[in-house]
């Protein structure tokens, strides 16, 4: 079963909430999950998976699918760190660099992908 869609008055109110300061548990977790929904819309594939734990993980970028174990693109961060790459507040080049965005693969290179617009 597919995960439930956010509707994007319900994304962007978790955003504004998060951004205003309020760090609450569903509000982050909405957040992020639409922000990965929106990466999912724009750069939809299964060649690199995109991890936010603990709130969500999705598939992206077209190219060889993968299957089984651990795939051999992967990406992953804090919600914080995403939240701020994906919005713009924060450079992926610069998050990468102080290790809080761990990026393994050939595709695992998001950084022309974002920012995204909520």
């Amino acid at each position: 079963m597919p995960p439930r869609r956010i509707e994007t008055g319900d994304g962007r109110a978790a955003l504004a909430a998060v951004a205003a300061g309020d760090a609450s548990r569903p509000a982050t977790a909405t957040a992020v999950r639409y922000l990965l929904q929106l990466l999912v819309e724009k750069a939809p594939g299964n060649s690199v998976e995109m991890r936010v734990p603990p709130f969500g993980a999705v598939q992206v970028i077209e190219g060889p699918r993968h299957t089984r174990g651990t795939p051999p693109n992967v990406v992953e961060t804090d919600a914080a760190t995403w939240i701020a790459v994906a919005t713009g507040a924060e450079s992926w080049t610069d998050a990468a660099a102080s290790g809080r965005i761990v990026a393994s693969g050939v595709r695992a290179d998001l950084s022309a992908l974002l920012p995204l617009r909520p």
